[in-house]
């Protein structure tokens, strides 16, 4: 491990409490992290605007997700606790200048980047005459067609407006066909379409030019309403609370109940509104009246309402040297392709640190397990797979081949329900064995465990796993995979599927900590044995690693064992409730969040008392969700070699890092690290690309 900070001397008197960072606060400033990659000069032009539009759909979520209550406290006029009318406008005022600081970069600096290198997207104003022609023809052709505005009335109240919609709200002079004065209509946008067109080479003049989807209806808007005038128009877009509530307890069939809820979660409770800066006073209150909202839940922004679908221009775009330069993993060193999994697993455990390393190594023991005569049976825990998965078509064709397939799915994967109710739909039908897990308890354990027959007995091969069965997002996550037939852990994995199918006793597990049963207490218990041993003169050290740090019982603990003497790293990507480095409270305890190319994602908890160290994988943060309401999982890594690679490049290499680091200073902000403007600075992401990289000609994909 790196040289450690000298602890603070042990206090003498009753430690003072710890005040908690804001987790909502916390989680802005997370994206304020991220942001800052697309102000970077250095990366190229492309990635900038994928950085912008990846906070633009965190702000989604975070909408979506964590704004419901503080609006509803708002508007009961509430004064008092964690939601209130304090936090909601505390909430927004952050909020509002992340946004800000969004569109400034990208009216200010992106789009006349992409300018100079010839990539516009050209409005209305700045069209050439046959520009303008090939545009009325693009939308009387593929446009129109598509298009009923509603004028509103008495028989046509507003219409329903799903979740993050484009649409137009347009204000009419003069009478209908039916001589009245409604003087209101709205125009949604189908979601079908394009959000950005790119012009022919006939019209574009050799450059690449684009008109978006608002601009050519915005330009045609005339043509809609046949013998009104125009008058004032804004686009605008509803951000609506999108977290499924199913009470399980009420319903006989969850898979059918989630599909009724998906079917209404695009028309939940409002909480944003969002405008073009230039929308007037009058269609503004208008739409906030509509959606039951207050002034302070709407955002005038100059220029697209959804930022998302600008990622648009980063797949129409063909220009190779504005992206990163394509990183090709290598397969997974321990592993050799063309020879046997089961005979390599069999030697040793097995570490792939991806993306570094190929998920092609995952994949392959798979094909291997459904394709071997000798495995008898596979069972795998499914979260978020993604709609195409050639890991659930291994998982048929090993059904289809004759293997006893069980699969419990997460049927409550926040935005990927469909998906899995269909994966799940779709083994049902072949005659694999799908189970829910437990009732009111998420399983999100990662864990796929293979059953084979090698001589005259049964052998148990394991995979576990911090991150997701995802082969998309392996390439862009970091995370451990782990394989072994180590028998405790195989033993483990085995009673662990047993439970969540029968729902019968746990029996005591060997190795595995199990949330929601012994993970939080296993690991209280870690930390308050390190606080004693440093209490006792022992040098006693804690290295953490994980994506979001909100629990308080966690936390409380930490906190004890700093004020006794243990030294401690935080190395948390996101929320991150626990102060650092606060005098007299948290002296031993720091903090810091790394923001790379990659999504940081891995869970790594080092505890080590004199020479004493163990280190655990999860796929558990430390949130009360993950150790109350989850069914999780961390496991040991007892190879010394394996640990010790584990140590070296999940913890000692982003604890060096000096690139891509922010420190959470006492005061609660995060600052960046001095060698973030050097080239030359070490980032760990970046040294690990390029000790992992494949050779020139060979692709671990």
């Amino acid at each position: 491990m790196p040289p450690e900070a000298t602890p603070a001397p042990h206090p003498q008197k009753p430690a003072p409490s710890v005040a908690f960072l804001d987790r909502d606060h916390s989680i802005l400033a997370f994206n304020e992290r991220v942001l800052d990659w697309a102000h970077r000069k250095e990366v190229p032009l492309l990635e900038r605007l994928r950085y912008l539009c990846i906070v633009s759909s965190n702000l989604d979520e975070f909408f979506e997700v964590r704004k419901a209550p503080h609006l509803t406290a708002m508007q009961a006029g509430d004064v008092k606790g964690e939601y209130s009318v304090q936090s909601f406008e505390g909430l927004a005022r952050a909020a509002r200048t992340l946004v800000d600081r969004q569109y400034k970069l990208y009216n200010e600096e992106l789009m006349p980047a992409f300018a100079k290198k010839g990539i516009e997207i050209v409005s209305n104003g700045d069209r050439s005459a046959s520009q303008k022609a090939w545009v009325h023809e693009y939308f009387e052709r593929e446009v129109r067609p598509l298009l009923i505005p509603v004028g509103l009335d008495p028989a046509h109240p507003f219409p329903q407006v799903a979740n993050k919609s484009l649409n137009f709200i347009v204000q009419l002079s003069g009478k209908d066909a039916f001589g009245r004065e409604n003087d209101i209509a709205i125009v949604k946008v189908p979601r079908v379409l394009p959000r950005l067109i790119r012009m022919p080479a006939k019209v574009s003049g050799g450059k690449a030019l684009f008109v978006s989807l608002s601009s050519v209806i915005r330009a045609h808007l005339d043509l809609l309403f046949a013998g009104r005038g125009v008058g004032q128009f804004s686009q605008f877009r509803v951000t609506r609370h999108s977290d499924l509530a199913v009470d399980e307890d009420d319903v006989r069939d969850l898979r059918t109940a989630l599909r009724l809820g998906l079917q209404h979660r695009n028309y939940g409770q409002a909480v944003r509104l969002e405008v073009s800066a230039g929308c007037s006073e009058h269609l503004s209150s208008f739409l906030l009246q509509q959606f039951h909202l207050p002034e302070g839940a709407l955002y005038r922004v100059p220029g697209p309402v959804n930022l998302v679908r600008m990622q648009q221009l980063i797949d129409l775009v063909d220009e190779p040297k504005l992206l990163f330069p394509p990183y090709r993993p290598t397969f997974p060193a321990q592993l050799q392709p063309g020879r046997s999994f089961f005979e390599q697993i069999q030697k040793s455990d097995v570490l792939i640190h991806q993306p570094f390393e190929s998920f092609d190594g995952v994949l392959g023991f798979l094909a291997e397990a459904a394709r071997d005569p000798q495995v008898l049976a596979i069972k795998q825990t499914i979260y978020r797979t993604g709609a195409e998965s050639e890991l659930m078509d291994l998982l048929r064709e090993a059904v289809r081949r004759g293997k006893e397939v069980t699969v419990v799915v997460e049927l409550k994967a926040r935005f990927d329900e469909e998906a899995n109710i269909n994966w799940a739909e779709s083994l049902e039908a072949i005659g694999a064995q799908v189970v829910y897990g437990v009732v009111g308890l998420k399983t999100h354990a990662k864990m796929l465990l293979v059953t084979r027959r090698e001589g005259k007995r049964l052998v148990r091969y394991a995979h576990l796993s911090t991150g997701n069965y995802n082969p998309r997002t392996a390439r862009l996550y970091t995370d451990l995979s782990f394989l072994t037939t180590d028998t405790g852990l195989t033993a483990d994995i085995e009673n662990v599927f047993v439970h969540l199918a029968s729902h019968s006793r746990l029996p005591r597990l060997n190795q595995l900590w199990l949330a929601p049963f012994h993970l939080h207490r296993k690991l209280i218990e870690q930390i308050d044995l390190l606080a004693e041993g440093a209490a006792q003169g022992k040098t006693a050290r804690i290295v953490l690693k994980m994506n979001a740090l909100t629990d308080q019982p966690l936390m409380h603990a930490l906190v004890r064992a700093g004020q006794r003497g243990v030294s401690i790293d935080l190395i948390v990507r996101g929320a991150c409730m626990l102060p650092a480095r606060v005098p007299g409270v948290t002296d031993n305890i720091r903090v810091r969040s790394i923001i790379g190319r990659f999504l940081e994602h891995s869970r790594v908890f080092y505890f080590r008392l004199d020479e004493q160290e163990q280190v655990y994988l999860s796929s558990a943060d430390w949130m009360n969700r993950n150790m109350l309401r989850r069914v999780e999982l961390a496991w040991p890594v007892n190879d010394p070699v394996l640990r010790q690679r584990v140590i070296d490049e999940c913890l000692v290499a982003y604890l060096h890092d000096d690139r891509d680091a922010w420190d959470l200073m006492a005061d609660g902000h995060y600052k960046r690290t001095k060698g973030a403007t050097d080239p030359q600075a070490h980032g760990a992401q970046r040294a690990l690309m390029a000790r992992y990289a494949a050779p020139e000609g060979q692709d671990g994909n």
